[in-house]
């Protein structure tokens, strides 16, 4: 008698989602140090800040995401983070505030916090545990949030070993 293998994790109807296919390239994140117009790097003088801005040549971010964030201790006025915003709306596609690391984290979580949870109505979804990329509670958080109104069922991990954590009740 010959018995057929039958793969009950493809027949469970289990969909996995991977979390980083909403991660964005770090790479694709491009930083702005406003250390570079400080004096000695560390003390901003405003005629000297704002002249630097003007001769700046903002053309290099034309398109791109950046990040803009200051890696010396030197004290920055809000005003200044302001400023600079003026200079990359008109090149920039995006600008944000922090290191490129920083910046495409905000831009994943954004991400998830935009899903389109259509697809995820009534079904059986499990958040794939493990990966390349440092995912912190926040994001498990938001897609939670994000998904149990619609789900049938949440799990973590994958899908031949998950951890329950929300099953509608009937």
């Amino acid at each position: 008698m010959t018995e057929l293998l039958r793969n009950k994790v493809a027949e469970s109807g289990i969909i996995t989602l991977d979390l980083e296919q909403f991660y964005p390239d770090v790479l694709s994140v491009v930083e702005l140090d406003i250390k570079q117009f400080l004096f000695r790097e560390l003390i901003l003088k405003e005629i000297d800040f704002r002249n630097a801005l003007k001769t700046y040549d903002w053309s290099m971010y034309k398109g791109k995401t950046v990040a803009v964030y200051c890696s010396t201790d030197a004290i920055i006025p809000q005003w200044a983070y302001m400023l600079v915003a003026t200079y990359l709306q008109p090149v920039a596609a995006s600008f944000h505030f922090g290191n490129a690391e920083k910046v495409a984290y905000d831009l994943f979580l954004h991400q998830i916090k935009q899903l389109d949870v259509t697809p995820y109505q009534e079904e059986r979804l499990v958040i794939k545990g493990c990966g390349t990329k440092q995912l912190t509670g926040e994001a498990y958080l938001e897609i939670t949030k994000k998904l149990q109104p619609v789900v049938k069922s949440l799990m973590f991990g994958e899908p031949c070993s998950t951890v329950p954590v929300y099953k509608r009740k009937a």
